[in-house]
C-alpha cells in the first residue's frame, strides 16, 4: 500500500528514546524527516536504518538547542523549509533532585532547552504553517505540569510552561489549519531518569511505561485531535472533570471588588 506523502517533521531530542521512536512511527506514516540533536553518530545511525526501513528522505542536524548558535541553526531550517508540516519539540531534561540539593547553574540550563528552546523554535515554525494554512507542533511536556509536587520544581514548572503553551498555542491556531498537542508522559523507560540521576531500574515497574506504548498512544491521540494527551492516564474523566472545573473558573478569576472573605466587621 503506497503511503500518502505527509510533508516534513523536524524531531529535537531524536537520537534516541521518545524522539526516535516518533521518527519511526512518523517516517512509516510517510513524512519525511530532519532528526535534531547533539550526538551525530547517533543520527547517522537511526537516519541510515529509517531511509533503509521506510524509503523516507531523512536529514541529520547536529545542534545543541542549550546553545545560542545550535538554536539559531534549527530556527533558520524551520523558517525557510517550506516542506516542514510537523515540528516536535521533544528534546528536554530534567533531574528528580530537590530545590536544595540541585545545583542552580543546571536548573537554569533546563530552562534554557525546556521553555526558551521550545518557544523559539516554535515561532520559527508557526508563521510559516499559518502562511500555507497547515501544520502541526507536538510538545512533549509531563504529568508534572499538573503535579508539580512530584519531582523537582524547576523542571514541574518548566513542563507546566510547556502544557500551558500549548493550550494557548491551540485557542490562537486551531481556525488557522494548526494542529497543536501536549503530550503528558507519566513514568517512561527511557535514558531520560539515568540522565536525571535516578534509572527507571528504581521505580516502582508498576508505573513505568514502555516508550513505544507512550508514543503510540500519543499518535492515536493526535489523530483524534485530543490537545492534552495523557497515555498513562487509565481514569479520564478525573482530568476531565479537572479541566472543567478550570473552566467553570476562567470567568471569575478576575473582579473589580475584593472577594467578601476579606471583609471585616
Amino acid at each position: 500500500m503506497n503511503k500518502e506523502h505527509r510533508g516534513t517533521a523536524l524531531i529535537t531530542g531524536a537520537s534516541s528514546g521518545i524522539g526516535a521512536l516518533y521518527a519511526e512511527r512518523l517516517a512509516r506514516r510517510g513524512y519525511d524527516l530532519i532528526l535534531v540533536a547533539r550526538n551525530r553518530e547517533r543520527l547517522n545511525t537511526l537516519a541510515s536504518r529509517l531511509t533503509t526501513e521506510t524509503q523516507q528522505n531523512v536529514e541529520v542536524l547536529q545542534a545543541d538547542l542549550a546553545n545560542p548558535a545550535g538554536l539559531s541553526q534549527v530556527e533558520r531550517k524551520l523558517r525557510e523549509d517550506a516542506s516542514i508540516t510537523l515540528l516536535l519539540n521533544n528534546a528536554g531534561i530534567g533531574t528528580h533532585t530537590t530545590l536544595l540539593d540541585s545545583d542552580v547553574e543546571r536548573m537554569a540550563e533546563m530552562i534554557s532547552l525546556n521553555v526558551t528552546a521550545l518557544t523559539r523554535l516554535t515561532y520559527a515554525a508557526v508563521p510559516g504553517f499559518s502562511a500555507r494554512q497547515q501544520g502541526a507542533v507536538i510538545n512533549i511536556s509531563s504529568i508534572v505540569s499538573l503535579a508539580p509536587e512530584l519531582l523537582n520544581g524547576v523542571y514541574g514548572a518548566s513542563k507546566a510552561y510547556v502544557t500551558a503553551f500549548t493550550q494557548s498555542l491551540h485557542k490562537e491556531l486551531s481556525a488557522q489549519g494548526i494542529s497543536v498537542q501536549a503530550v503528558l508522559p507519566g513514568a517512561t523507560a527511557t535514558d531520560f531518569w539515568a540522565t536525571g540521576g535516578l534509572p527507571v531500574e528504581n521505580l516502582d515497574p508498576t508505573i513505568v511505561m514502555s516508550a513505544s506504548d507512550l508514543v503510540d498512544g500519543a499518535l492515536q491521540d493526535f489523530d483524534n485531535g485530543v490537545l492534552i494527551s495523557m497515555p498513562s492516564v487509565h481514569d479520564l474523566e478525573q482530568y476531565e472533570a479537572f479541566e472543567a472545573s478550570r473552566q467553570a473558573l476562567l470567568p471569575h478569576l478576575s473582579n473589580h471588588q475584593l472577594a467578601p472573605r476579606y471583609h471585616t466587621n
